[in-house]
């Protein structure tokens, strides 16, 4: 029951997140969204992991972080500097 309650919280964030994304008035403001977003579909796999009781969802859960963080950075650096 209370597993319930984490999924739609957690899917509120990301509906949120997706929202501010498409929605924002700058490209910064897009790309910290885009950032959030990772974050909260990171703790989404790691719910589903500790949901299903299975390992892999975790280790899922850290190479999309560490993707998520390359890519953050690169989209920093692209909107700091441009082509």
């Amino acid at each position: 029951m209370i597993n319930w309650g984490f999924i739609l919280i957690i899917g509120g964030g990301i509906f949120f997140c997706f929202l501010r994304m498409i929605k924002g008035p700058t490209p910064s403001d897009r790309a910290v969204a885009l950032d959030t977003l990772s974050t909260v579909v990171t703790a989404f796999l790691v719910l589903l992991g500790y949901i299903f009781k299975r390992h892999i969802y975790l280790d899922v859960s850290l190479v999309y972080a560490v993707l998520a963080f390359v890519g953050s950075v690169a989209i920093a650096r692209f909107i700091e500097k441009g082509l």
